[in-house]
């Protein structure tokens, strides 16, 4: 029986939302943060254990994982994941977790061009040799990359600019992936040794993503398709971490040619309820969507 989970990014996107969720469903849930902060202290205010640590440090993942039942593994699109899981699967095996969730990505792949996605596919295979009871979940682009520093003001002009070409996804929020991972970690032995993917309601491409966003926030959106090459450079000069820069160079040529498309109804079947669409989503967040880009 699972009482007791360690929620690792508990700050970040699907972090926050898993905590939420995981507390909803009866669940004692130790949040690991990097740092105290009022992002800690919103999680404390719900219920929440908050842990100080290091998820690039085995003692301190250890630490936090006594008296875990099963753990959720996330970590942001930076180097050191193939380490990062490796001390997971270790800490995991030191403690006898009964399950370990991988937030993997849809993009997984050993011959992408993004070290990132190369990566990913290898962190799978490191938790899949490790002997821990193991899910991989596999979502496909979120939607609150809209609302990214590099994305958000040209949205706010108006403009949908990704380098897509003809690609298609079906988009998924965070909050929709929380509620997933929380359903699972309460109950996961039906899901151990698979790989799960986890897709919004609709597949399309950005022409009609555009579309909806139009709809839901009542002016034109249009799509601004760019070369992959200029929407990088445009990316790298604003700020955007190189490791993340080259990620998408690569991860979006998998885009062009498939790698994101499809689209299912995993979220309804783990959860009872449907995943958003990206008009919902735009309404609830059209107060930032329909902000005044500064």
């Amino acid at each position: 029986m699972i009482t007791k989970v360690l929620i690792s990014g508990a700050t970040g996107d699907t972090g926050r939302s898993a905590v939420k969720e995981s507390l909803t469903l009866g669940l004692q849930v130790r949040a690991l943060v990097r740092k105290l902060d009022a992002r800690s202290d919103a999680l404390a205010s719900m219920g929440a254990e908050v842990v100080v640590g290091d998820i690039l440090d085995l003692n301190s993942i250890s630490a936090a994982m006594k008296e875990v039942d099963a753990a959720y593994f996330v970590y942001p699109v930076a180097p050191g994941l193939i380490q990062a899981a490796a001390y997971f699967a270790q800490a995991a095996r030191e403690n006898g977790v009964k399950a370990v969730l991988n937030l993997s990505q849809r993009s997984a792949n050993r011959e992408s061009a993004s070290d990132s996605c190369r990566d990913t596919f290898l962190a799978e295979e490191v938790f899949n040799w490790s002997g821990v009871p193991v899910i991989h979940l596999r979502p496909t682009y979120f939607l609150e990359w809209l609302m990214y520093p590099w994305q958000l003001p040209f949205l706010q002009q108006g403009i949908l600019r990704m380098p897509t070409g003809k690609g298609r996804h079906s988009p998924i929020a965070s909050a929709d992936q929380g509620r997933a991972i929380a359903a699972i970690l309460k109950n996961p032995e039906a899901h151990i040794g698979k790989t799960i993917n986890l897709s919004g309601p609709v597949e399309m491409n950005h022409e009609q993503m555009a579309a909806e966003l139009s709809t839901a926030l009542g002016r034109k959106i249009v799509h601004q398709d760019l070369p992959i090459d200029e929407y990088c450079t445009s990316i790298e000069a604003v700020g955007v971490p190189p490791y993340i820069v080259q990620h998408l160079r690569g991860a979006m040529a998998d885009y062009h040619v498939g790698r994101m498309s499809g689209a299912d109804n995993n979220i309804e079947v783990i959860t009872g309820k449907a995943s958003m669409t990206v008009g919902e989503f735009a309404q609830a967040n059209i107060a930032v969507l329909n902000a005044t880009a500064v």
